[in-house]
């Protein structure tokens, strides 16, 4: 892929690694504009006008991207779920999507790999180029889009048959004619489960714990070689233990693959990725871009008075 660089404008402060040192004092945040206005009663939202374009930090590293999304809208029949959205998706890094529940964070996610196209009377509107290409147009071929762009659900979904199997199903169906017992392994090596299952490859993966069942699903996604990889909530049903093997497993796994993770665990999105997306939506239910940056710049110094109330719990 030939090396792309962004800045983008309207930034604070030099922004730091999302991993590098904490700042040792937190900055105030900015004032929110005169047209936010605060609607919020004791138990209620805070409603504020979401036709502001959204704010961008300065990125410091130079950084392929992997995706670059131009205006991206988003439709189930005549309602729209997210409206004009454009921000790239570094390569080689962990991106979080956050935001409310019903802001867009999973429609935008189906983008990518054009999974929406299974939804009737879904249709997508702008770009996500890819490559150079962009993966809207209606020429492109939606299956070799999820085969290159890999999908893990919040539900761990295991299909009804042997590990192996499992973990060889996706290889096989797109002609893998290579040594089968070699791609297992290296994809069950690279989900960190192949030591806890490496003797009972015949075993259903419909008995392996939760935590092993999602871990079973990053194999099988990472078998069929993708670049992207995207993970809807894929620790939200687990425990603690599972959960923190999952996210131990998102950074390991962008050494090698582009990842981007929805999530509504703060800690988390500061736990794992590089960089962070807040979305919000209004009344109307439409969800907009409100910022997006390195995610130690989001979480320490947001820009926007509307992402400095979600992550600290104001409302959500």
């Amino acid at each position: 892929m030939a090396r792309n660089f962004f800045t983008l404008m309207r930034s604070s402060a030099p922004s730091a690694s999302a991993h590098g040192a904490a700042t040792a004092e937190r900055p105030a945040p900015p004032a929110p504009p005169n047209n936010m206005t605060d609607g919020a009663d004791a138990g209620g939202g805070v409603h504020f006008d979401l036709t502001l374009e959204a704010v961008r930090h300065e990125i410091n590293e130079e950084v392929d991207i992997a995706l670059q999304l131009r205006d991206v809208s988003a439709f189930y029949g005549s309602f729209q779920a997210i409206d004009r959205m454009t921000m790239p998706i570094p390569q080689n890094r962990v991106t979080a999507l956050i935001g409310p529940s019903g802001c867009g964070k999973s429609t935008l996610l189906r983008c990518f790999n054009r999974m929406n196209d299974l939804i009737p009377g879904a249709r997508m509107e702008g770009e996500i180029t890819f490559e150079g290409r962009n993966l809207l147009d209606p020429n492109i071929d939606a299956v070799e889009v999820r085969r290159r762009i890999g999908m893990v659900f919040q539900k761990p979904n295991p299909f009804p048959k042997s590990i192996y199997e499992n973990v060889a199903f996706g290889a096989r169906i797109n002609g893998y004619s290579g040594d089968m017992d070699r791609l297992v392994e290296d994809a069950l090596r690279r989900a960190a489960l192949w030591d806890e299952v490496k003797d009972e490859l015949d075993k259903s993966g419909l008995a392996l714990s939760g935590g092993q069942q999602q871990r079973l699903c990053i194999a099988r996604a990472i078998a069929v070689q993708p670049e992207i990889i995207l993970m809807d909530e894929p620790a939200s049903a687990l425990d603690p233990v599972a959960t923190l093997k999952i996210e131990d497993l998102m950074r390991e796994l962008a050494e090698e693959y582009t990842i981007v993770v929805v999530t509504h665990n703060m800690q988390q999105a500061g736990r794992v990725s590089d960089y962070t997306a807040f979305l919000l939506a209004g009344e109307e239910r439409v969800g907009r871009l409100v910022e997006f940056g390195p995610t130690q710049d989001i979480f320490t110094n947001p820009l926007d008075q509307r992402t400095e109330d979600y992550i600290t719990g104001r409302y959500g």
